[in-house]
């Protein structure tokens, strides 16, 4: 008995999350290097973890003031690069770094890790460390594109949009961890007379089929864009009723 208990406390240990949001940030107590910590990630939940903005950050910070370790977040630049971007996700856009940081001590610093204090720090990814993964849940209710962009809404989220081909697959990876309808609503509206993201994003990426069709260039009725298991993108009578990805 006091074996299962042990064992119990243990694997919550291991692996924690912040509960009651469909996006966690889950602190993993092992050590691992940034690229190990990364695969980890991918494999077991969506991703190492992101930041998008004031409100993300907020999130990840509660995690590790609960956890009171530092570790590994998917922050990472290449060697020959300024630029620095978030695994298989997006561009940089909000910045939390401790002061003086990023300073790339001997040319050797090309990934990040998130501080006790939330601050961000550039650090060598050759280094073992325990990590942060972030964990995308699909929502298996099925509503209406306006329905469902209300629900994410409820809850501080937007339906996601996809921006990139590694954003393209990392929804696509959510969607194979989930037992879903075969397309799932995401952000794409035509309104007016043009395709567009609902967050207000630039639709820089598109993902329409390739064998010839035609119906998303001037719909009629199907106005709301889907994902399929097959990573394409489809436009969808509005009304109709999926599944969907709140981010």
């Amino acid at each position: 008995m006091k074996a299962i208990v042990k064992l119990t406390f243990f694997l919550i240990f291991l692996c924690s999350a912040v509960e009651g949001d469909i996006v966690k940030h889950i602190f993993v107590n092992m050590d691992k290097k940034w690229r190990e910590a990364q695969a980890y990630c991918q494999e077991t939940y969506t991703d190492l973890s992101f930041v998008r903005s004031q409100s993300d950050q907020e999130k990840l910070t509660a995690t590790v003031l609960e956890h009171k370790k530092e570790g590994w977040i998917g922050l990472h630049r290449d060697s020959n690069s300024t630029n620095w971007k978030w695994s298989g996700w997006r561009n940089l856009t909000y910045e939390n770094w401790k002061s003086g940081q990023p300073d790339n001590h001997k040319n050797q610093e090309n990934h990040v890790q998130i501080l006790l204090n939330g601050r961000w720090n550039d650090h060598n990814g050759n280094e073992v460390k325990s990590f942060y993964c972030i964990h995308i849940t699909m929502v298996e209710v099925e509503k209406t594109w306006e329905d469902a962009l209300k629900h994410c809404n409820e809850i501080q989220t937007n339906l996601t949009s996809v921006l990139s081909e590694p954003e393209h697959l990392t929804a696509q990876r959510v969607m194979q961890k989930f037992e879903v309808t075969e397309r799932v609503w995401i952000g794409l509206r035509y309104l007016v007379d043009r395709w567009l993201w609902v967050n207000g994003d630039p639709l820089v990426y598109q993902a329409w089929p390739q064998d010839g069709a035609q119906d998303h260039q001037c719909p009629m009725w199907k106005r709301c864009g889907a994902l399929t298991k097959q990573a394409e993108w489809e436009n969808w009578d509005c009304q109709d009723r999926l599944n969907f990805i709140c981010i």
